[in-house]
């Protein structure tokens, strides 16, 4: 099993201060960008240069998800960008096997990402083609969500199904994520976990940061 990693999402940030809100999670294994159209989900956040003005305040990987309705045009310019992992949505990706070709010859690991109540069954041709699979734990589009609880048999059967081909693959989860829900998610096989007000909200958000990888490796799969 691979070693948890705590992504912080900036979303949850104070977007006046965002070099301030990056130093305060500079413990973390990795950034979390949410990018958002007002159409693929009723929400409105982020883009090409937000996603370029972390990247230039920050030394931590940064994964960006694209809660959009065209993945297939826009994905290439955050791998271009420089982001570690771009996330794109299954529901709205037309050709998903060209575009994870595409992500990974410009450098940037693969994610797919599957709404609450999409199947895993949809996902696993593509399972070979990338890098990170990330199940929403909550609907997307808004941060401060409750952790929806069916989620967690969806969590142990894609590491199952996972374990079966043998494959390296990071589960990755986004919604919901407190020192509660972490340790259930952890036991059911996740192992890169999206935390937004979970870490922002702290006091102190490289304590909340260290916490929640120490609760997640104390119960990993």
């Amino acid at each position: 099993m691979t070693q948890p990693a705590i992504h912080p999402s900036i979303l949850n940030a104070d977007q006046a201060h965002l070099g301030a809100e990056l130093e305060r999670v500079r413990n973390a294994d990795g950034l979390h960008v949410d990018v958002m159209d007002n159409h693929f989900v009723p929400n409105q956040f982020g883009g090409p240069s937000l996603v370029q003005t972390v990247l230039a305040h920050t030394d931590l990987p940064v994964d960006a998800h694209l809660m959009i309705t065209e993945p297939d045009r826009w994905a290439t310019v955050y791998a271009e960008a420089g982001c570690a992992v771009v996330t794109t949505h299954l529901e709205a990706t037309a050709a998903p096997f060209r575009l994870a070709k595409e992500i990974h010859r410009l450098g940037a690991g693969v994610g797919l990402a599957l709404r609450p109540a999409t199947p895993l069954t949809a996902v696993e041709p593509l399972l070979p083609e990338i890098d990170l699979l990330l199940l929403m734990t909550v609907e997307p589009g808004f941060g401060g969500q409750s952790f929806l609880e069916p989620m967690l048999a969806k969590i142990a059967a894609a590491r199952r199904l996972v374990g079966e081909r043998g494959q390296q693959l990071r589960i990755q989860i986004d919604g919901g994520v407190t020192e509660r829900t972490i340790v259930r998610a952890a036991e059911a096989g996740a192992d890169v976990f999206v935390a937004g007000s979970a870490v922002y909200r702290a006091d102190d958000a490289a304590a909340a940061v260290a916490t929640l990888r120490e609760l997640a490796a104390g119960h990993a799969h």
